[in-house]
């Protein structure tokens, strides 16, 4: 691989970083804040492949006036024409990959091999917000309802937004991937699903559940962590979210 090759990889490879950044692609492996590094390091890279293919293809007689000038008492001599280990091909791969064959978001299949996130206790639980019912994060729930006792749920009708998992006993659960940065640190939060019309929809399926806060309690087989229920009263399947990550 000569320096020539290297620019036309590391010019698909920005390229490909500037794709899924400008698109809502890059949602699937990192979390929306990160977007404008994203931005700067593919613009980087395509400056730098660009740079470099100018300074190799320009004319000949340019490139000798940059050469220095030959030490006459040096006798060795060198093949100026570098060349790279092949190994170096193997960064076409992510770019194919991030081009062609882009990866979906994290779902069903990663939320039924891990163990749900523990949730966060917090010193004092606020009131939820003005709204009938009130739009919860999935984490959120899991946390009043466990550590609050549900003192900030109780009386009130809330909605979550997840896809469908199946739970241990083979019963319903609305999952979500929580993520610090991307989508390598991603891991579920699930909320069991009782009461309600049955949810009779594929496993992955993304949902909005109305319901109230249940007393029912589980843990879960993975990582032995309690999972919080939800009453339901309606459910229905919707488009997923550009935003699939807590």
């Amino acid at each position: 691989m000569n320096r020539q090759a290297q620019a036309v990889v590391l010019l698909l490879f920005g390229g490909a970083i500037l794709k899924a950044s400008i698109t809502d692609l890059h949602l699937r492996y990192v979390k929306e804040g990160l977007r404008p590094f994203l931005l700067l390091t593919g613009a980087f890279l395509v400056l730098t492949a660009i740079f470099t293919l100018w300074y190799e293809l320009r004319p000949a007689a340019g490139r000798k006036r940059a050469q220095p000038v030959p030490d006459p008492g040096h006798s060795e001599t060198h093949d100026h024409a570098h060349h790279e280990p092949r190994v170096g091909w193997l960064l076409l791969l992510p770019v194919i990959a991030l081009l062609l064959v882009a990866p979906p978001a994290l779902g069903a299949f990663t939320a039924g091999q891990s163990g749900t996130l523990t949730a966060t206790a917090e010193s004092d639980y606020g009131p939820l917000p003005e709204g009938d019912p009130v739009a919860v994060g999935l984490l959120d729930y899991a946390s009043r309802s466990i550590y609050d006792d549900a003192r900030s749920l109780a009386g009130r009708r809330v909605q979550l937004t997840g896809f469908l998992s199946t739970g241990p006993d083979g019963g319903p659960m609305l999952a979500r991937i929580v993520v610090s940065c991307c989508a390598a640190d991603g891991r579920p939060i699930k909320i069991g699903l009782t009461g309600g019309p049955a949810v009779d929809v594929p496993s992955g399926t993304w949902l909005q559940v109305t319901g109230r806060h249940s007393t029912r309690r589980a843990k879960d087989p993975v990582n032995q962590a309690d999972i919080a229920y939800l009453e339901v009263e309606q459910w229905q399947p919707i488009t997923p979210p550009k935003q699939q990550y807590e």
